[in-house]
């Protein structure tokens, strides 16, 4: 059962950064093993993408037609699978525990997460395509969206249209916010690679912390399909 409500959108509220990124760690390091074994895992499960195309003869790599079907697969499911970090976030924000499967549970809402996902993806590409600043607007407005639908229920245009307006009312700071995101990740990817295992979860714990403090936790993680 839905907990989404359209009230959202008139919600005033100030973005702040610095307690982002502090209750951002707080949140990854009570479970940081769990989150590095998940972004290992992810990184393995794109290297058949590559290896496993070639002994079937199709030369390997995402242009062959084994490696385009390979590619298609992951990318449907990978929505699912990166939202296990919201999940598992959430869950520790709340003050309760976690555990490995719990960030499988991307799939108990398959269908919203991919079609938010999707339809998202669309928009941002034809804004890119046409105008460049229309996609990077959207980039940042829909950063709510895919947290709204796994904590609230929603469904995707509901969560995309409520995060963009919510969002839209404080943009610049937002962009700041991911901004500053991206400068951690490019720091974590400068020691081969290395630093990404811990930049990446702790970068949605970020954005976790702020949806938390801006939007707010139901008490009880949504069900649905």
């Amino acid at each position: 059962m839905s907990s989404f409500s359209p009230d959202l959108i008139n919600r005033d509220y100030e973005v702040k950064v610095g307690d982002y990124f502090s209750r951002g760690w707080e949140i990854f390091k009570q479970q940081a093993p769990l989150f590095i074994l998940f972004t290992v895992l992810l990184l393995l499960a794109q290297v058949p993408l590559l290896i496993l195309p070639a002994p079937l003869g199709a030369g390997g790599g995402e242009d062959s037609p084994g490696g385009g079907i390979l590619t298609f697969v992951f990318n449907v499911i990978a929505p699912a699978l990166t939202a296990g970090y919201y999940f598992v976030a959430f869950q520790l924000a709340r003050g309760r525990s976690a555990v490995f499967g719990d960030f499988f549970q991307g799939f108990n809402k398959f269908l919203p997460i991919f079609l938010t996902a999707l339809v998202s993806g669309i928009l941002i590409f034809i804004g890119l395509v046409l105008l460049i600043l229309p996609g990077i607007y959207l980039i940042v407005a829909y950063l709510f969206a895919q947290p709204l639908v796994i904590d609230k229920g929603a469904d995707f245009w509901q969560a995309m249209e409520t995060s963009r307006q919510l969002i839209t009312k404080k943009w610049f700071s937002f962009f700041g916010l991911l901004l500053l995101i991206f400068l951690l990740n490019f720091v974590g990817a400068i020691p081969l690679g290395l630093g990404l295992l811990i930049t990446i979860p702790f970068s949605v714990c970020i954005i976790a912390a702020a949806y938390e403090d801006i939007v707010g936790l139901n008490s009880v993680a949504e069900v649905g399909l």
